[in-house]
This record gives structure tokens, sequence and C-alpha cells, in this order.
């Protein structure tokens, strides 16, 4: 019969296994549960082909409903006290509810749940549990492993009365185990039991017919090449597996017993190999262990150099200062007894004293002058009294912060961990400051990352750099000071491995703070000419039919008017910055800032129907523009288009055009300062100054942009929370 063959074939494959001193130990890792890290009771195959308890799943489900229903508290994931939940998988509770049925005391609501082994997510379908076969093969293989494991432990009688005597066999149809007495009793012969199927004592038994778990009815007859899983005939007629390629069982019991036996003829033959495998294995753990002792030891001489040269450094320290103590306290200890001296009946006091008892005037006046000189010094020292020596050590004070950065940066330095570098290109300054860095290698080989920056001072003589820890390959920084210049660096950690720092990179942040806005598509906006993207953060001016019909006044040297466009916010004092992309192929664009009392002149202004040749700022010389310079526009306005910055026409100018024609950047700023009535363009890549002037600020200003002919202006997106922490792998 079926099942006493696969009792048969895999008896033999354990035989093999012991003939070759192979431990049972050694296939226990394959009939351990993932989920309990117990030995399988009553196991279910998974859509991805992994085993798992039946129990195991239950309660796997039942601790991710309750983790949704408790909004993933970390109490929610002690829920079962044999399932831990890995913190990897929460990420996916807020998917559990997509599918399911309704819970009950014993059926879990949740059908989708990560495979503890694979981590793939598993779809159980609308059957749930139900709808998974049940491996009476594995079991099979678990129950013969109990039983190696506890030989000593008898299988008792299921029927006799106490006490009960040992099992010779069990029934396989009764799902019971019998002594010789009672299995002749249960089975007489000539009745219908006595045809049942028995086998030798065991505690696992196994329908003697598998049947489909979708279709409880139906024996499973075919197998699914697709999924991988037996299938029943309704199953392929109209169930889930009706379009997928089948094959007999037969035909599938065949193929896959000589693939495996294939398999494991090919591990056999491979013995020897494996062996050496493992010898070698062995002999690198060796020499990983004594290569360990050495670094070890390496280590340590390094650190006792440094003990060494500290406990120098100490130790000279400690006698400079104690030899300073020792004069100090000398040159203090003879002041002392100088004022001592002072004192009544003692020294020149009492001197003193003596010599005035003297009664020959002569003999008084020889000793008294020089006498009278040394109480007037003494005298002199008490109205001025300063110690001979100072009691601080200021001048001792050991400085060791360097040292002590240098000390944090202390780490283990390795050729083999790449050196970051930093992307000038995908780094941006704006309202926030975002570095990226990437490596030249293929594949990343470090775990962490350090960015440190400081704020360029030529005032400040020590340079102090803030440190902050990166997972990805670009950080945000935020709280950056305006107009300022900050040196930038990264390095790779890979454990206590660190790689040399990258090459320092200098970026500048605005002048001022930014300025956020948008397109107005209110005032003045022609929708005819212009076209705003739906985010009002872009707008295009597009050459058709309006300068086609305005084409025949080019006979009498006129031109189109220029479209003009504005924020839709203004500004009533401080000073702001804001940058813009203009497309390449823009043919004319102006860009400033217009006040609001002068808007509505602004879009009926006629004079920029005009020739070019008379224009402020259009970059021809036409000897003309100085006294023209500023009379015709209602506000401030440099141009820009084929690729070029014209710098307007002043006084101040250059004479020569050509000086005043600079390349277009790739991203130009504005910074309005209303305090001092002044307006700036800028290079925003490099924050360099390209024109300044003076500007009426009386009242809101607004940014202003006209386009003439193809043109196109993009604002310049803030850096935003999207921008942090990326992989390039995401």
């Amino acid at each position: 019969m079926e099942a006493a063959a696969d009792s048969a074939r895999f008896g033999y494959i354990l035989e093999l296994l012991r003939r070759d001193k192979i431990a049972i130990k050694g296939i226990e890792r394959e009939l351990i549960c993932p989920a309990c890290k117990e030995l399988f009771t009553h196991p279910l195959i998974l859509p991805c082909q992994h085993n798992i308890c039946h129990k195991c799943v239950k309660e796997i489900l039942f601790a991710f409903e309750d983790s949704f229903a408790d909004g993933g508290s970390e109490s929610s994931n002690q829920s079962s006290p044999r399932i831990r939940i890995a913190a990897s998988s929460m990420d996916r509770i807020d998917r559990i509810n997509r599918a399911g049925r309704k819970r009950n005391s014993l059926t879990p609501r949740s059908t989708l749940f990560p495979c503890p082994s694979c981590q793939r997510d598993i779809d159980l379908g609308e059957r749930g549990i139900n709808g998974l076969f049940r491996n009476f093969t594995l079991e099979t293989i678990v129950e013969r492993y109990r039983q190696a494991a506890r030989a000593a432990i008898a299988i008792m009688c299921d029927f006799c009365k106490p006490p009960a005597q040992e099992s010779t066999k069990s029934c396989m149809d009764c799902s019971a185990s019998y002594c010789n007495p009672c299995f002749k009793i249960h089975h007489p012969w000539g009745t219908a039991k006595a045809q049942h199927e028995y086998v030798g004592p065991t505690t696992n038994f196994r329908p003697k017919i598998l049947m489909c778990p979708e279709h409880e009815m139906e024996r499973v007859n075919m197998y699914c090449e697709i999924c991988r899983r037996p299938v029943c005939h309704l199953c392929k007629l109209g169930g889930g597996h009706a379009n997928h390629r089948v094959t007999t069982m037969s035909t599938a019991y065949k193929t896959l017993k000589e693939k495996l036996s294939k398999d494991i003829e090919y591990l056999i033959s491979k013995e020897s190999q494996v062996k050496a495998h493992i010898t070698q294995l062995d002999l690198l753990m060796k020499e990983t262990e004594c290569n360990s002792e050495r670094a070890k030891q390496e280590a340590s001489q390094s650190f006792e150099k440094l003990y060494c040269v500290l406990e120098e450094k100490k130790s000279a320290a400690l006698r400079a200062i104690e030899t300073s103590k020792n004069i100090r306290m000398e040159k203090l200890q003879t002041q002392v007894e100088e004022y001592q001296g002072l004192l009544e009946n003692n020294g020149l006091v009492g001197y003193a004293q003596e010599v005035l008892k003297e009664t020959d005037p002569s003999c008084f006046v020889q000793t008294a002058k020089q006498l009278h000189v040394r109480i007037q010094k003494a005298t002199e020292s008490l109205r001025s009294f300063t110690p001979a020596a100072a009691t601080t050590f200021e001048d001792f004070v050991v400085d060791t912060a360097k040292q002590e950065d240098i000390l944090g940066d202390l780490s283990f330095h390795s050729n083999g961990l790449e050196i970051p570098e930093i992307n000038e290109e995908q780094s941006r300054m704006y309202n926030k400051a975002l570095i990226s860095w990437e490596c030249s290698g293929k594949t990343d080989s470090a775990d962490i990352y350090v960015l440190e920056y400081h704020k360029l001072n030529k005032e400040e003589e020590s340079v102090t750099w803030q440190k902050t820890e990166v997972c990805g390959k670009s950080k945000v920084l935020s709280d950056l000071d305006d107009d300022s210049s900050y040196a930038f660096r990264v390095r790779g950690y890979k454990g206590s491995i660190c790689s040399p720092w990258s090459q320092e990179v200098i970026m500048r942040t605005p002048p001022a703070p930014v300025f956020s806005f948008l397109f107005d598509d209110k005032c003045g906006y022609n929708n005819e000419h212009l076209e705003l993207n739906p985010r009002r953060t872009s707008v295009e001016s597009r050459a058709g039919f309006p300068l086609l019909l305005g084409s025949e006044r080019l006979q009498v040297g006129c031109f189109t008017t220029l479209d003009y466009i504005i924020g839709d916010t203004g500004i009533a004092k401080g000073k702001h910055f804001w940058a813009f992309n203009v497309e390449a192929y823009s043919y004319l664009v102006k860009v400033g800032v217009v006040p609001s009392s002068k808007i509505q002149k602004l879009f009926h202004n006629t004079s920029d129907v005009i020739s070019p040749r008379y224009e402020q700022d259009s970059g021809h010389d036409s000897g003309s523009e100085d006294t023209f310079f500023d009379s015709s526009q209602p506000c401030t306005l440099v141009t820009l288009g084929m690729k070029k910055f014209f710098i307007p026409t002043t006084p101040a100018a250059p004479k020569d055009p050509a000086s005043r024609i600079l390349p277009l950047p790739s991203c130009l700023g504005v910074c309005l300062d209303c305090d001092r009535g002044r307006v700036g363009f800028y290079d925003a890549g490099r924050m360099k100054c390209l024109y300044e002037c003076e500007v009426d600020c009386s009242g809101l200003m607004y940014p202003a942009f006209a386009l003439m002919g193809s043109a196109a202006v993009h604002l310049e997106e803030p850096v935003t929370a999207k921008d942090r922490e990326y992989h390039d792998d995401i």
C-alpha cells in the first residue's frame, strides 16, 4: 500500500543516514517549526512550500489581528507564549484587513501573514487555514524521530483495564493502539475490522486517502505544476486551477521521486567533498580565532603606547605643577617671615623699641637714621600689600579638546571599505541643505555613515565639527545660518571599522530666508498665451498663433507684448530669497519684483511693443539707453534668454555690451531686502550675486515674471521630507 511504501522509503533514508554515521540530531533542524521552534505538530504546507504547525498558524493570525486592533503596540506582540513576531514583520500589519472572514472564538479573521521562514506575504484566501494541506509525510518523519529519541518509552494499549499493557500494534483505521489480546477482541476474524491496516506502535495516525481541502468530499488525484500542490478534478474543472497545467498523481509521484532520489544520490556521492569543505571550514575557524587574538594583541599594544605617552605627559605636568608650587611657597614663606618681624617684641619692632631707650643723642642719631629707613619701607609695604606669588595655576591648565576629538575618531581603518564621495550635483542648498553622497563601487559595504559639517568662520581659531549618523546616502540638515559657507565631509562605518573621510565640499546657504509662493492664476494671468501646471509651480509660454498674428507688425519695427505673471504672495518687510529655473530653449524671459501699486500698470503697459533696440536691458548699444533707463518700466526686471543673462544698462554699467552678457546659470535666485530697498539677482548654484540695484519698497512687493515666444520658468521646489535618507535600491 502507498502508506507502507512511504514508510519503507523514508525508513530507508533514515537507515542511510545512520549507516553514514550521521547523528539523528542532524535532521532535527528540518523537523523544527520556524514559528514555535519545536517539533512539528500537525504541520501544514503553506503556498510558499514551507511548513508550519497548525496551531502556530492560528496563533500568528490571532497575534497579528490583536496587534492591528491595538495599533501595533509592543504589548500586543506578546499575545502568544509560543510565537514571537519579528519587528520587521510589524510593517505588514496595515495590510491584514485586506482579506479575511468574520472572526469567531476558534477562527482568526485575518488570512494574510508573513511566512516565518521566508517572510513572504501569504494570503490564505477565503478558506483560510482550511485550505492548506496537512503534510502527513513530514508528520510521519517527526513521529519516527520522536520514537528514535525516546526509544525507552513504550506506547501503551488504549483499551486495557488498569494496569495498561504495552501495545504491539496500532490500527490506522481506528486511530488507536492495541496489545495482542485487545486487538483480537476489537478486530475479530470474519468481520470488516479484520481488514483494517495496522502498523507498529505509533501515535501518528494519518488518513489512508488524501482529501482535497477545498472540496472535502473529493480525493486528490492530480498535481498542479504551477502551484506545486495536489488538486482534485473539481479544482481543475471550475476552481482556482482551471487554467493551470496539471498532471496525474502517479506521473507527479514518479517524477518527483526520481528527482528526490537523484538529489539524495548526488549528495551522498559528494560526501567526501562535503567533508573536505567541513575540514577547510574548521581550519578557517581556527585561523580566524588566531588572527582575532593577534589583532587583539596589536590593538592592545597600540593603546598601551597611548597609555605610556599619556602617563609621561601626566608625570611631566604634575612635576611642573609641583615645582611651581614649591617656588611660590618659598616666596610666600619669606614674605610671611618679613611681616612677622613687624609684630611687637619680635624683629624690627622690638629692635626699634630698644633703640628708643638710648639716651645719648649722638649714639641714637647714628643708629636711628638707618632704622627709620627700614621702618618707612615696612610702612609702605603695609599700605600696598602684594603677595609675593600668585595662588592660581591657570597657566598649567591642560587643553585636551583637540586630543579628545582625535581620540573620539579613533577607529580601525580598512582599505576594503570604500571612501564615500559627496555628489555636489545631487546636493542642494535652499530652505534646507540636502547632502547626498555615493560610493564608487557597485556594492555599498558600509552599514552606517557619519556626516560632519561646520560653518566657515575666519574669526574662530578652532574648528568644531557637528556630527550626525545616517543610515542611507543622503541627509537633510536644518537650522543652518543664512548667507554662510559650510564645509561637509562623510565617512562610512562597518562595525568598528571606518573608512577615511571624504574630500571636504564647501557649499553656501542663500543670502536670506527662503520665500515660498506659487504663480498667481487670477491677477492678470493670460491663459491664452501662458500655461500653468496644476501645482502652479511652472509656467510656459508657447509661440503659436498669437505670435504669427502679430508678426505682420515686424514690418514696421514692432514686436508682440510680453505676457506677465506674478506670485500669489506679497512681501511687506524683511529680507527674502527665492529661486527658479529657466528652460534652455527660452527665447525671452524677464524676472524681478513689482510693487502692488503698479500691478495694474504692469498688465496694461504698452511700451513693451516697441523695438527691443530701445528697451532698457535689451543688450543693444543704442546710445539712448542711459536716458531711457527705468523710465518706461513699472517694475524692476532683468532679461534672460537664449542661454544668456543680460546685465541691465545703467550709468554705472560697462559700456561694452559683451561685458554685460553672462552665461545663464542653471538655477537663478532673487534676493529682496525691503529694509534696505535693494534687490539682487544670484547664481543660486554658487550663491554668487550677478547684479544688484535699488528698488522702491514703499508697498507690498510681488515676484514678477514675463515671457515672450517659447519660454518656461519653474520655481525651485523646497527641500522637503521626501528627500530624506533614501537608498539606491528603493
